[in-house]
Formats: C-alpha cells, structure tokens, sequence
C-alpha cells in the first residue's frame, strides 16, 4: 500500500490594486479579500464619531466675548439715533451722552460723584463678604451654628432689602451710616446662600476620608471645605458685586449730597435725560468690571478644574 503525505502550503495570489488579502490556513479555508476603501471609510466614520462627541462643548471661548452684546446694542442705539427713529428728549443720542460726561468730568461733579459711590459700595461691600463668608462656615460646618444662624438667614433674606429703609434711617439716622448697613445686607445674602449651599453639598465621603487619614480640624477645613466651598462662594460674590450697585443707585437719592444716584436725582428734577443716562452708563461699566475680576480671580484660584467654561 503506497501512502501519500500531503504538505500543508500557503499561497498568496496576486490581488487587485486597492484590496488586502490574507492567506489560506492549514485547514483549507479560502482567502478572504478586504477592499482597502471599506477600510478607509470605517476610519472615518470612527473619526467622526469623535468628532461628534467632540462637538458638545462649547468650545474656545472668545476673546472679550462679554463685551459684544453691550457693543451690539449701542452699535444699535446709535443707529435708531441717527435715523431720527429715537425721541431726542427722552433718549439722546450716544454722542450727547458722551459730550455730557466729558462735561461732567471737566468740572470736576463726576469725579466727586463716583469716588462718593465708590467709597459707599466699598464699605458696604467688606462688611457684608466679611458678614456672609463667617455665618456661612459657622452655620455650614456646625449644627448649633446652622439651628441658630440659617432659619434667621434665610427670613431676612425673604424680606425686601429695600423695605428696611424706613427702619433703618430710625435706627442709624439717615446720614451714611444706614446706606453702608443696607448695602451690606444687599451683600451678604447672596454670599452666605452660595457658600453655604456648597459646604453643605460636599460629598461626605470626604470627610469619612479624611477621618481615616486623621486630618485635624484645621487640615480638614484647608483641604477638604474651603477647595469644596470656592465654587459656591464665588457665584455669590458675584451676585454680593452686583448687589451692592443695585443698592447704591437706590440709597443715594435719599438724603445725600453727592454720588452718582445723587446726580441722576438731581437730573431727573431737572429733565436732564443724558445726565441720567451718563449716571446709568457709569453704573453698568463698574458692574461689567467688578463682575470680570472677580470672573478673573475665580479662574486663577480654580485653574484645577476643567469646566465648559474652561
């Protein structure tokens, strides 16, 4: 009996431009050919899909992006101005509010007016983030200090700042005293809500983690609360910011001499709309510029996190 061996080959046949082939097993089975533009088109439908989940954020931000609606609508003021589509006496063109706080400038009334203002919100300002951060910890991070401190909190917070007034010139007299002492409520409210909302939403696995590390209290509140607590705080410093000039233009038409909610009083008694204008406009970049520094502070001593914003 005469047996043959058969031997086990691989053979690779020549293929087609554009195809990839691959050869026969040792168990028979065929070659298998793959066009190389199926290939192709499933790299980029993966490329694709990264670049669609790419796509959900917002992306870069904009350099001075914050200032373009503002631009928008004076570019639009100007514009209604110019096609006489604007009551002249009600709403005067941007170039006679211009021409009205170069001359307010010159003889000196703005400067006065806004150093008056700056200093009154200044004040107001420190106590009521001093006022805001301190009930905040306090009510935050202990039980007596929540039971006592929130529940009155958050009844003065549901009490119109402004209707205090009456109240507080018979308290404070109605010198400069009561102005500071609203505007700091203005202030603290915003601050303390804020902060206190972020303390007590820290994670508890936290503190847990840092009892099984043996963090005393001060190491506990460095590097477990105040980090927690930054990004709450900051969204209340910003709405204290905004607060405190919300407040001022109020407060300074009742019995002040000077200032710029003074000044528009004075216009308003008068008919003198751009003067009112010029005080509003004044009032708006100070709110613009107090908000972006502190955006800028936020963002350098929250530069670890990476946010949409970001």
């Amino acid at each position: 009996m005469t047996t043959s061996a058969s031997t086990n080959t691989t053979t690779t046949g020549s293929t087609p431009t554009g195809t990839t082939t691959t050869g026969t097993t040792s168990t028979g089975a065929t070659s298998t050919t793959v066009p190389a533009a199926a290939v192709a088109a499933d790299d980029g439908s993966r490329v694709r899909r990264r670049q669609r989940r790419r796509g959900l954020a917002p992306g870069k931000p904009w350099p001075a992006s914050r200032l373009v609606g503002p631009l928008l609508l004076i570019v639009l003021w100007a514009a209604a101005s110019a096609a006489g589509q604007l009551d002249t006496g009600a709403i005067p063109a941007p170039w006679t509010v211009l021409r009205t706080g170069v001359d307010l400038w010159t003889d000196g009334t703005l400067t006065t007016d806004i150093l008056t203002s700056l200093e009154r919100a200044a004040y107001g300002f420190a106590i009521g983030l001093t006022a805001g951060v301190t009930l905040a910890l306090a009510s935050g991070l202990t039980r007596s200090g929540e039971a006592l401190i929130d529940g009155t909190v958050q009844l003065n917070r549901a009490i119109p700042t402004l209707g205090l007034i009456p109240l507080f010139i018979l308290w404070l007299g109605i010198g400069e005293t009561f102005k500071i002492a609203i505007i700091a409520i203005v202030v603290y409210i915003p601050i303390y809500l804020n902060t206190h909302s972020a303390l007590s939403g820290i994670d508890h696995r936290f503190v847990e983690l840092a009892e099984v590390q043996g963090l005393s209290k001060v190491r506990f509140i460095r590097q477990i609360v105040i980090p927690g607590a930054l990004p709450g705080f900051f969204v209340g410093l910003r709405l204290g910011v905004t607060g405190s000039w919300l407040g001022l233009v109020v407060l300074e038409q009742i019995n002040a001499t000077s200032g710029l909610g003074y000044m528009m009083f004075q216009a308003q008694n008068y008919g003198q709309s751009d003067v009112i204008l010029v005080g509003l406009l004044i009032y708006g970049v100070f709110g613009l510029l107090s908000d972006a520094a502190v955006r800028l502070i936020e963002r350098r001593v929250l530069s670890w996190r990476r946010t949409l914003s970001s």
